[in-house]
């Protein structure tokens, strides 16, 4: 049985070759996942750079695809199911690690600003990160609103444009969300309010989102990896996709393509390695205070290098 996975996705190499000696595991770059190398694997596993549609699977043998990712609007679904390939996500894998994300936020705005104490955080989206976040947000001091029409949680999108202060994002991204923070929905907030996007990028307008001269934060972003280099010069913090990048969640999401493999083709469970999982940690680490600021640095000044410079960020 042959497994293609993203290079970039770590603990899968070790954990298989320990464990399934059964099993080929080619790791590629993102780039290098075409419909030819696809051609004879069994098993994808990638991340939100490769496109998972027809023009990748046509003529394959893959049985199932796995994203080491909470999103999956990078696998066309439909094409999957009505071709008998099973497909799965990471859902939760990375949720405290995005929730620290927007604490660190919080911190440092406001250091940068007045205190963010006794202001009001409109959380939109509250799965397994903006429960994560409205628990910490309470923790904080903030008064929380909450919206999440599908899981009939909190007030009207316009409540949270309203009376918030601080506005920060969990949703997928979908037909229902994109551009779900317009200009409309800009034009409603407080003329200070902070936007946060650490969800999907598309979820927020970012030509809206610059006309309305709101400050705010971005870690995701449209048509990356040339993204707005005027949305990165504005951003009061501009990050690197980075938001669910540490250690634990990168390990929960392989562990859980791993569990996926093991049932789909009746393996033996196996459980990623704590050595594995310790030479993986970078020795200067990335959790100082004031480690999304050093990102933003970086990336404001060059932008142009948003790919590299993601590859290469030392896990939290």
């Amino acid at each position: 049985m042959r497994v293609i996975y993203d290079k970039h996705i770590r603990f899968l190499l070790e954990a298989i070759q320990n464990e399934w000696p059964q099993v080929e595991i080619c790791p590629l770059n993102p780039e290098e996942i075409d419909a030819e190398a696809v051609r004879g694997a069994d098993v994808l596993v990638v991340r939100t750079r490769t496109k998972v549609n027809e023009t990748l699977l046509a003529g394959s043998r893959v049985q199932l695809v796995c994203t080491a990712t909470i999103g999956f609007d990078h696998i066309d679904t439909a094409y999957c199911d009505s071709h008998g390939i099973r497909w799965m996500s990471c859902p939760g894998c990375n949720a405290q690690a995005v929730c620290d994300y927007i604490e660190e936020v919080l911190e440092e705005i406001g250091h940068q600003k007045s205190a963010v104490c006794d202001q009001t955080i409109g959380i939109v989206g509250v799965g397994h990160v903006g429960s994560l976040v409205a628990k910490m947000a309470e923790r904080r001091g903030l008064k929380v609103l909450l919206n999440d029409p599908p899981r009939g949680i909190g007030v009207l999108l316009d409540e949270i444009a309203e009376n918030s202060d601080i506005i920060t994002f969990h949703v997928p991204l979908d037909q229902t969300t994109y551009h779900l923070c317009n200009e409309a929905f800009l034009n409603r907030c407080k003329p200070d309010a902070l936007i946060v996007n650490a969800a999907r990028g598309g979820v927020v307008d970012e030509q809206a989102l610059l006309r309305s001269g709101h400050p705010f934060v971005l870690d995701t972003w449209d048509n990356v990896p040339n993204i707005n280099k005027e949305a990165a010069a504005r951003a009061l913090l501009a990050s690197l996709h980075i938001a669910g990048y540490s250690v634990q969640g990168k390990r929960n999401a392989s562990q859980m393509c791993l569990d996926a493999i093991a049932a789909e083709f009746g393996f033996e469970k196996i459980s990623i390695l704590q050595s594995s999982i310790s030479n993986n940690q970078s020795p200067q680490g990335d959790s100082a205070p004031g480690w999304l600021s050093r990102v933003s640095v970086q990336l404001k000044a060059h932008p142009e290098q948003f790919e590299s410079l993601r590859k290469n960020y030392p896990l939290r």
